[in-house]
């Protein structure tokens, strides 16, 4: 779906490709963001990166643009081709791809270099000399560079004074990687032959503890996590690709008196065109001439062949199972019913359940009330008493818990 004017004067439907979603709560603050302008109903799916927004014919798809953009995204609106689709959609695979290929290399890496500091921190024996250094040059790459994405989204994030879950694992995994960078250059943990016993529930006050173990493998879990999401985002429209892709590519027009052949998207209303054993109905319309038998199992799961006649409809992307046709077309592009059952299904996977609407809400609250918990544990545990080091330690815990 493109632009369409529900009715003259009142209101027209949109749907915009939104990018640089990272998390749930981006959607919510684009969706409060749309529905603010006046007249305007938006609703904003992070899982298929669309925007569908119903909005006044006093505002344009430029506006609505725009405030996608002054949020800290992009947004585009799908162009229509000649034949009322879209040519947006043809590139989504392929950015797809790039994104899921993206998070596969960060993974790999990062695993690689997490599992030796996890190894190294849990189990005491293989705690040599300087090992504490070893861990901090594995991990360093997996918090800078694996978490960069974070990283990035976060400073985009405070730049338009919004906090997100990038926000959240940003600050958790930079405080747990600068509090071990600290110990180890202004404490004991630095020196030759520290040991760090392994404790489940490190209490702060027994000694200097590194959390680079802990910065480090919660950014691998957390890019696996996207990794997998980007997978499933790819394999989400791949049903609607291939439903789109069942249509004829090309087809033999009769014009001026001869046959013509052209892409079936360029077929318009009115026009006459061949069908010959084994090939395609380009569109939807109505036999002129010619018998044979249609197969339209592809659409409606009827094993049988229909046969059809003079002025019997046919329906686009079923096929000729017989004799020569000939058939006027009566819809084409977005009209047919091809092209409407994709729609249906597109509207399916943009609608949201009152579920996950929800989860939005929580979610546009969650990271500010867990930021200010850290602070309010890092405070108390001070006023309580108790070291920086283990007033550091619960504050970080509730970040990293949050991630």
């Amino acid at each position: 779906m493109t632009q369409t004017t529900t009715e003259p004067g009142a209101a027209t439907d949109v749907e915009l490709t939104i990018g640089g979603m990272t998390c749930a709560s981006c959607a919510a603050r684009i969706e409060k963001k749309l529905n603010k302008l006046d007249g305007v109903t938006a609703t904003v799916n992070y899982a298929t990166e669309k925007a569908k927004v119903t909005y006044p014919t006093t505002l344009t798809t430029g506006d609505l643009v725009t405030v996608v953009e002054t949020t800290g995204y992009t947004a585009t609106v799908p162009t229509p081709t000649p034949g009322g689709g879209e040519t947006s959609t043809d590139n989504e695979p392929d950015d797809r791809d790039t994104e899921a290929a993206g998070w596969r290399q960060r993974l790999v890496v990062s695993a690689v270099l997490t599992v030796p500091v996890l190894a190294m921190s849990m189990i005491p024996a293989l705690q040599f000399d300087n090992w504490q250094w070893i861990s901090l040059t594995l991990a360093s790459p997996v918090v800078v560079w694996g978490a960069w994405p974070f990283h990035r989204a976060a400073v985009t994030n405070a730049r338009h004074r919004a906090a997100t879950m990038d926000t959240l694992i940003s600050v958790g995994v930079s405080a747990a990687w600068l509090w071990s960078l600290w110990a180890l250059l202004f404490t004991h943990a630095g020196m030759t032959g520290m040991r760090m016993p392994f404790d489940p529930f490190p209490d702060g006050e027994a000694g200097v503890h590194i959390y680079l173990e802990v910065a480090a493998a919660v950014t691998t879990f957390i890019i696996a996590g996207r990794y997998f999401e980007a997978r499933a985002k790819r394999q989400s429209g791949a049903a609607l690709r291939a439903l789109l892709d069942m249509g004829a590519k090309d087809v033999a027009v009769l014009r001026d008196g001869g046959e013509v052949r052209i892409p079936a998207h360029q077929i318009a209303v009115g026009d006459r065109f061949f069908v010959r054993p084994g090939e395609q109905v380009a569109t939807d319309g109505v036999v002129e001439d010619g018998t044979s038998a249609v197969d339209a199992s592809m659409l409606t799961g009827e094993p049988v062949p229909v046969e059809v006649g003079p002025g019997d409809a046919v329906v686009g992307a079923t096929v000729n199972a017989g004799g020569r046709l000939v058939v006027r077309a009566t819809r084409v592009g977005a009209d047919t019913q091809l092209a409407q059952m994709a729609r249906l299904v597109e509207d399916a996977q943009n609608g949201k359940a009152q579920v996950q609407r929800l989860a939005d809400r929580v979610s546009a609250v969650f990271v500010p009330i867990v930021i200010a918990l850290s602070l309010a544990t890092l405070a108390g545990w001070l006023l309580t008493g108790h070291s920086i080091t283990a007033a550091f330690t619960a504050a970080v815990a509730v970040l990293i818990i949050a991630c």
